[in-house]
């Protein structure tokens, strides 16, 4: 049974990777042509299809055969359609295989007519988030310090698809369009095995019990990984090494060695189902049970002092990695715009680093880890996450930087990164987005949806709820700051009286949810946080009045802020606007022309004059 197991898993893993590698090729690595698959792209699409079917009877398999091992009872018993259907709509476990396996045969109905590079890319995210699905409820969500560990996985399993899917597809190519795709592989190879080797790190010191794992079979097949990652490694050197004789490359002996390391990354994929097959030695069980470690995976911490807030750190490793990314990003692009002579003000640097800062505090800080203990930690979470953070991030300017910082096309008729950017910009589903009203709903709107309809105790339950809390509270701030007080550039203009109202609605509406969170005489978490039976709250429902008073002193503030921001802006724009009137009126004198207040007088005496030569 579990080497069925392992034969399915490794079946989804090997060809989940296939499917990053040839998304990856078709829309970075490869020409475009004026945003469509060129034609050595559209010729990975059969590759693509066939991947993308693999993984998806790897899948099917895996559900079956997890199945039939948590059961303990043969293939009959789980291929029985009321418990196949149990699992797969009520266990959390199934829900996740499930969402895998609905993400794969979809990439492979829409595989061989595929054309354009956005939907290219919109289909790599997607078939990395259906990747990682099930990892939140893995061996490493099992353990203790789980959002450690998740996240870790998590980062590990995304850079590893990136990595061997991009070799994989590398060897499939054809040899004439392995010089295209090659050099910008290759940096991301560089990062993605930086990436591999740090999070497994992490995640074997977060997971594994050292003293009883050495010996054990699990232990050989983890060592056995280890040294074919450094075999990897070394490949990568080689690799590098050729790209760099840039006048006398060797195709042929780079052919060979692609071929050879992906068989050794065949290799690695095997040992990495068998390992996700086999529950590993873990760090010892505390001898007392814990409720809060049983329900948020995290051991309930003593009664919370400002230092404790502001010094204690339970690290989210999949949050650490976003910002990490994101961090690493922006500074490229400061680097890249100070190599070339240009000047990146100073201050918009400055701007993203407190809100990164501010979020990575939020998230895996005193604060993130209290937020997870009390609902009035959870609201001045959430406030930094939603109001503070976000106007850092859209005060720093990260769009304008990548637009100024990103590859252009490789020839006249690639679209190129920067173009498919500038066309997802311009889009309809940005012109939607970035409608001032509809940016208000997700702002205001969807605190009643998630506060007041239970979603919120459900989202408390699980680390990926609180990943998707997190990630909404950020993301919505951050568009409808982008739409009042952004200078990046916006598919549409909004007015700054629209811009004023819009505010004045937001605070309204904040104050108004705030007032009934107050106002409420019972919980909204589903019994959540008195699951946790922490000793130093007493009063859930005096610690939920006071998440809405934080709430709204908190959400007022920076809407007042970006309040007098647009009318600034609103007077800077006038006085702007006047100044080119007054240069264009001198403009037109000075070359013997008449104003535009002559030219209406001038209008004005033709009307009288005409009123009286009329009988």
């Amino acid at each position: 049974m579990i080497a069925l197991s392992t034969i399915f898993k490794y079946l989804s893993l090997i060809g989940s990777f296939a499917v990053v590698g040839n998304l990856l090729a078709m829309g970075f690595l490869l020409f475009d042509t004026h945003g469509k698959l060129s034609t050595s792209a559209q010729k990975l699409r059969t590759v693509l299809w066939i991947s993308a079917l693999t993984w998806t009877v790897g899948s099917i398999g895996t559900i079956v055969f997890t199945l039939a091992t948590i059961l303990d009872q043969p293939l009959s018993v789980a291929l029985d359609s009321t418990i196949l259907r149990s699992f797969i709509t009520q266990i959390t476990l199934g829900q996740y295989l499930l969402f895998q396996t609905i993400v794969a045969l979809f990439v492979t109905l829409v595989s061989i007519r595929l054309n354009r590079i956005l939907t290219v890319i919109f289909l790599l995210i997607l078939t990395l988030i259906g990747l990682v699905a099930p990892i939140f409820q893995s061996h490493s969500a099992s353990s203790g310090s789980h959002a450690l560990a998740i996240g870790s996985l998590v980062i590990h399993v995304v850079a590893l698809s990136f990595w061997i899917g991009g070799v994989i597809t590398l060897a499939v190519l054809d040899p004439d369009d392995r010089p295209i795709a090659v050099p910008r592989y290759s940096e991301l190879a560089l990062w993605s095995a930086i990436a591999v080797v740090i999070s497994g790190t992490v995640n074997a010191w977060a997971r594994l019990d050292f003293k009883e794992a050495w010996g054990s079979a699990y232990s050989l097949v983890v060592l056995g990984k280890v040294a074919l990652t450094v075999v990897l490694i070394a490949f990568g050197y080689l690799h590098r090494k050729n790209l760099s004789q840039r006048n006398s490359i060797d195709w042929k002996g780079f052919a060979r060695l692609i071929f050879a390391e992906s068989l050794v990354m065949v290799a690695t994929v095997a040992m990495g189902a068998w390992l996700s097959s086999n529950q590993a030695p873990l760090r010892p069980e505390r001898p007392k049970f814990d409720p809060a470690l049983a329900v948020a995976g995290i051991s309930s911490p003593p009664a919370p002092t400002w230092s404790r807030i502001f010094f204690s750190y339970e690290p989210d490793a999949l949050m650490i990695g976003i910002l990490i990314t994101a961090v690493a990003i922006y500074v490229k692009g400061v680097m890249v715009l100070t190599k070339r002579g240009d000047k990146w003000p100073v201050g918009r640097t400055v701007s993203f680093a407190l809100a990164i800062a501010a979020i990575d505090f939020a998230t895996s800080g005193g604060l993130g880890l209290y937020a997870h203990f009390a609902f009035s930690y959870h609201m001045v979470s959430h406030m930094i996450l939603g109001m503070i953070a976000p106007i850092g991030i859209v005060l720093g300017a990260p769009i304008t930087l990548a637009l100024r910082t990103l590859p252009q096309g490789r020839n006249v008729d690639e679209r190129g990164v920067r173009g498919s950017l500038l066309a997802a910009l311009h889009s309809k589903l940005a012109v939607f987005y970035t409608n001032p009203l509809v940016a208000l709903a997700f702002f205001d709107g969807s605190l009643f949806v998630l506060y007041f309809t239970g979603l919120f105790g459900s989202l408390m339950q699980s680390h990926v709820g609180h990943l998707f809390m997190s990630i909404h509270f950020l993301l919505a701030g951050i568009l409808f700051f982008h739409v009042v007080i952004g200078i990046d550039p916006n598919p549409r203009r909004v007015p700054h009286l629209v811009r004023i109202v819009i505010l004045f609605a937001a605070m309204s509406i904040h104050a108004f949810f705030s007032v009934a969170l107050m106002s409420s005489t019972t919980l909204i978490d589903a019994g959540y946080f008195a699951s946790l039976k922490s000793p130093w709250l007493t009063d859930l429902l005096a610690d939920q009045r006071i998440g809405g008073s934080i709430g709204w002193a908190m959400g007022e503030i920076p809407i007042l802020i970006a309040l007098v921001a647009t009318f600034v802006s609103w007077v800077k724009d006038d006085s702007r606007e006047t100044k080119r009137i007054d240069r264009n009126t001198a403009r037109a004198a000075a070359m013997g022309q008449p104003d535009e207040l002559a030219t209406y007088n001038k209008y004005l005496q033709d009307l009288a004059q005409r009123d009286r030569n009329e009988p």
